[in-house]
């Protein structure tokens, strides 16, 4: 069938190692009542490796969570996408396992979730409530809503990523202490959603194009299956077209709507471009011009930075506030693919590799030297470097 998803359909001969659908298992086993997938589930012999850990959340006392240690709180949605390529990997393998019949209901389930519980304002687009969910958790696009963020945990923090880093390339302490006050007021409201006065929403462009992505994913599974596929590209179609209200045509990137204050953040972020993802995405021809341009790949970057390198607050060692992160460039080397710019994505996919073999597989890199920073033989950057070495023929 015809999705729109180039790379779905160009990867489908491409194998994937199995740990795939394991993890996907892991997951979606520890999935809440009300059809959240959790940001982590816990291993409780490595529970002091992660903080806040299992001990902080104690979400088996909440309503709706599973009988395992997990988060409260959710990452962006790939998961179907994931699933999906999981499946294209080797199809008749899923087929005889019944891995689609197994994880597409929750996975419906989960979107559903988003749709419900995450749409604070009726406008076809989820909010995260914390950083920590958009995954781009030091992003300056949360700098402003952060600051109205008590500083006052009542948790006594502790700092386990600083045994893989420097300091001074991590967020600090008072960045920290907003995460967990924040964090400690969705855990006391019971993880609901239902506080009004919460007082960090956010719709992320990048958390929404991904749950757009994966929603067209869930309508080639549904077709697999011999399901209805229309209710999923009505939603695709739907946040799509939500995200316009976010686009800043002066940065030619797509902002983050703050709920709380009801205004578009003016930061141009990779979390902007990454919409490049969607097929018919109206934008698509301004985003590749601001990746092109002397914020992005044009200021000399050998990767797309994180964030604006013209941006006077921009540091190309400090986390998500200038860095060059693998999975984002994974997901622009497809996002260009689906719009027809293969030589672009080509480069960017072979400096991925380059890079990540070079550099003993970094966490992130300084995009203009490529020099490696965060934690080394991190394991998406290898998954993800293996991933573009096989597909885009780009071994080193």
């Amino acid at each position: 069938m015809e999705l729109g998803l180039g790379i779905h359909r160009r990867r489908a001969t491409a194998r994937r190692p199995r740990a795939g659908p394991a993890k996907l298992k892991t997951l979606l086993a520890a999935q809440w009542a009300d059809g959240r997938v959790p940001q982590i589930v816990y291993d409780l012999d490595r529970d002091d490796d992660y903080a806040p850990g299992d001990s902080f959340w104690r979400s088996r006392t909440l309503p709706g969570a599973p009988d395992r240690p997990t988060s409260g709180l959710v990452q962006p949605p790939n998961h179907a996408w994931a699933a999906l390529l999981v499946h294209l990997a080797d199809p008749d393998l899923s087929r005889r396992r019944g891995f689609l019949q197994r994880v597409y209901p929750r996975l419906v389930a989960w979107h559903g979730y988003l749709a419900a519980r995450r749409d604070h304002r009726g406008a076809g687009l989820a909010a995260v409530v914390h950083p920590w969910e958009s995954g781009t958790d030091n992003s300056p696009l949360w700098d402003e809503a952060l600051a109205a963020v008590p500083d006052t945990p009542a948790w006594s923090i502790t700092r386990p990523d600083l045994a893989h880093a420097p300091a001074a390339e991590r967020p600090g302490t008072k960045e920290y202490a907003r995460y967990f006050w924040l964090a400690e007021r969705y855990r006391d409201h019971g993880c609901a959603d239902g506080d009004a006065d919460h007082p960090f929403a956010m719709e992320d462009p990048c958390f929404n194009a991904l749950w757009a992505v994966s929603e067209l994913a869930l309508a080639e599974m549904a077709t697999e299956l011999g399901r209805d596929d229309v209710p999923h590209r009505d939603r695709a179609a739907r946040i799509t077209a939500a995200l316009e209200a976010l686009y800043l045509p002066d940065l030619g990137v797509y902002g983050a709507h703050d709920v709380v204050r009801g205004a578009v953040v003016h930061k141009a972020t990779v979390n902007g471009l990454v919409p490049l993802v969607l097929p018919g995405l109206p934008r698509a021809a301004e985003l590749v011009a601001t990746l092109r341009g002397p914020g992005f790949l044009g200021g000399g970057a050998l990767l797309v930075p994180g964030y604006d390198l013209r941006a006077p607050d921009a540091d190309t060692a400090l986390y998500w506030r200038g860095p060059a992160w693998f999975n984002m460039n994974w997901m622009l080397v497809a996002g260009l693919h689906e719009h027809l710019e293969g030589p672009l994505a080509d480069s960017i996919a072979r400096q991925v590799v380059g890079l990540a073999v070079r550099h003993g597989f970094p966490e992130y890199v300084d995009p203009l030297t490529g020099e490696p920073h965060g934690t080394r033989d991190f394991s998406w950057t290898a998954a993800l470097a293996l991933d573009l070495a096989v597909t885009e023929g780009t071994a080193p």
